[in-house]
């Protein structure tokens, strides 16, 4: 239902003609609104827009255009509409929205909430633009080729994530931003893991509410997609290293599959396809067809 109310608004904002130059004010129906589209938030506190904010705009011609003012220029926004979910927030959400990150989140991700420039965000508020940037004006062009991105691959998980917040939806939440890693850009590469990092420590954050027994089992399975993410940066000893410290014994026999994958993608890193053959025969075909593309990454 509320799926289907976010559509009708979209319809209603669509036929409106002034529709593509209006941001959003609302981050929660802006959230809304993206997951529908499938596509990013990009937000500002309010107080940005009471003064100019100059940037920069790459034309067809590959010319780098000043806009005096982001916020009242006639063909920037509809550019960004078409990329993200535009919305600028009041600062009377600030204590909110900062309870909700407290103690939680790094402080480079804090200083990037509490200042002035462009925040791009994913459906659930959580910020992938950390990155500190040194350029005086930044550059619309460059956020849309970095961080425009569907998330049409994983909109069952986004789905599971916002009807309920357990261990399994934050973590394949985790797992599917972790995979999304390995076709984005690869200068975006470490802020979309970043961003599975957040959901996969909220997962590790529900293990005391599972039973004894599962906890096992799932703590160890979100050892084994940490250990992914260092096989993703191209670490493939240290990956290895971690995995050897998993004694045989030790290996949850329904997580076989994933160490399977993991053992095979670092011994392949590594050049060493003898002992990776060890573990072949454990892997799905999805999970072989990944493995190539993270070795393929590794070269």
């Amino acid at each position: 239902m509320k799926k289907l109310y976010i559509q009708s608004l979209l319809i209603l904002f669509t036929v409106n003609a002034s529709f593509a130059q209006q941001w959003m004010t609302d981050l929660k129906i802006a959230q809304s609104l993206a997951q529908v589209q499938n596509k990013m938030v990009l937000m500002v506190w309010e107080e940005t827009t009471q003064y100019e904010y100059p940037v920069l705009v790459n034309d067809d011609s590959g010319r780098t255009i000043l806009i005096t003012n982001l916020f009242d220029d006639q063909n920037v926004s509809p550019l960004i509409w078409k990329h993200f979910v535009p919305v600028i927030v009041n600062e009377n959400k600030y204590a909110d929205l900062y309870e909700e990150i407290r103690g939680k989140r790094k402080q480079t991700y804090i200083d990037k909430f509490n200042d002035d420039s462009i925040k791009i965000m994913d459906v659930n508020g959580n910020i992938i633009n950390v990155n500190y940037y040194t350029e005086e004006f930044q550059n619309i062009s460059r956020i849309i080729e970095s961080y425009s991105i569907n998330t049409r691959i994983i909109e069952n998980e986004i789905e599971g994530y916002k009807k309920e917040k357990t261990f399994y939806t934050s973590y394949y939440l985790a797992a599917k931003y972790l995979d999304m890693a390995l076709y984005v850009n690869k200068n975006v590469r470490p802020n979309i893991m970043a961003l599975s990092d957040i959901y996969l420590n909220e997962a590790i954050s529900f293990l005391e509410g599972q039973k004894p027994a599962d906890r096992v089992i799932l703590k160890q399975r979100c050892d084994l997609l940490k250990i992914q993410q260092a096989l993703i940066l191209k670490r493939s000893r240290k990956a290895l290293r971690q995995l050897k410290k998993i004694k045989a014994e030790a290996i949850e026999k329904s997580n076989l599959p994933f160490i399977s994958f993991l053992y095979f993608t670092a011994y392949i890193s590594l050049n060493e396809p003898e002992n990776a053959e060890l573990w072949k025969s454990n892997i799905s075909s999805v999970n072989l067809k990944k493995a190539w593309f993270i070795i393929n990454l590794n070269k």
